[in-house]
C-alpha cells in the first residue's frame, strides 16, 4: 500500500488495553501515535514497548489529545495522506481498519466513520446514554443539515489535508461531532462503514460516569446548535 497512513490514539489510563490495540493494528500503518492524556498508570510504557510513538498531553480532554497528535504530525517532514483515529480501550477491532480506509482510497471519500451498528455490537458494549446520545445528535444533524450520519463513532479515517482544512478546535468531548459538522459544511464526501464493537477494557471516562455523560451530551448538542444558526 503506497499511501502513508498514521494512527492517533488518545489514551487515558489504558495500560490494560493499549498493548492489545497496538498489536492488532494492520502493518500497512506507517506510524502509531499514542497520546497519553495525563495518564497516571503505565499506559505510556506499555504503548512504547508495543512499538508506538508516545506523546504526552497534560491537559485532560479527548480533543486536547487529538490536537497534540496532529501538531506532532504537522512538524514532520513526511506528511500522511490519511489519518485514522482509534480509541485505546480495545472496544474497536483495529484489524477492521482496512474497512475504514478503503472508501478513501478506492472511492475518493474524504471522511469515513466506523458505525457501531446494532447487529455488530457486543451486548452491553454501548450504554443507554451512548445509544440515546448518538440517536439524538445524528437525528438533529439530519434535521438541520440533511446529514446521513447514524453514529459519532471514534474509529474514523480522513484525508490529512482535508482534516487540516477543518481547523479543529474542540478540546474535549465535542471533537467527533465537530469533525462531522465541519465536514458537512464544507461539502466533503463522507460515508459510514459498519464495524464490530465490543465491551471495552476498564471503565469509560465518558459514559461510565453520570458527570461524563452529561458533559459530553452538552458539548455535542452545543456544537450542533452552534452550526445550525451559522
Amino acid at each position: 500500500m503506497s499511501f502513508i497512513i498514521k494512527v492517533i490514539i488518545p489514551a487515558y489510563n489504558e495500560e490494560a488495553s493499549i498493548g492489545k490495540v497496538i498489536k492488532e493494528i494492520p502493518s500497512f500503518v506507517s506510524e502509531i501515535i499514542v497520546v497519553s492524556n495525563n495518564s497516571t498508570d503505565q499506559t505510556s510504557q506499555f504503548a512504547q514497548q508495543a512499538g508506538a510513538t508516545v506523546l504526552h498531553e497534560s491537559k485532560k480532554g479527548y480533543g486536547y489529545a487529538c490536537l497534540k497528535g496532529m501538531h506532532y504530525i504537522a512538524n514532520q517532514d513526511s506528511k500522511p495522506e490519511i489519518i485514522v483515529f482509534l480509541d485505546g480501550d480495545y472496544s474497536d477491532y483495529p484489524a477492521e481498519m482496512y474497512k475504514i480506509i478503503a472508501p478513501i482510497i478506492e472511492d475518493d471519500m474524504d471522511l469515513a466513520i466506523g458505525a457501531r451498528v446494532k447487529h455488530l455490537r457486543e451486548k452491553g458494549s454501548m450504554t443507554f446514554p451512548q445509544i440515546f446520545g448518538n440517536w439524538l445528535a445524528t437525528s438533529l444533524m439530519k434535521l438541520f443539515f440533511s446529514a446521513n450520519f447514524t453514529d459519532l463513532g471514534p474509529f474514523r479515517a480522513m484525508k490529512y489535508e482535508k482534516l487540516l482544512a477543518l481547523n479543529m478546535e474542540d478540546k474535549t468531548y465535542g471533537w467527533t461531532v465537530e469533525m462531522q459538522l465541519k465536514a458537512i459544511k464544507k461539502n466533503y464526501k463522507y460515508v459510514e462503514v459498519p464495524v464490530h464493537y465490543k465491551n471495552r477494557i476498564g471503565t469509560s471516562k465518558v459514559s461510565g460516569t453520570v458527570k461524563g455523560a452529561i458533559f459530553a451530551g452538552v458539548k455535542i448538542l452545543s456544537w450542533i446548535f452552534k452550526y445550525s444558526f451559522k
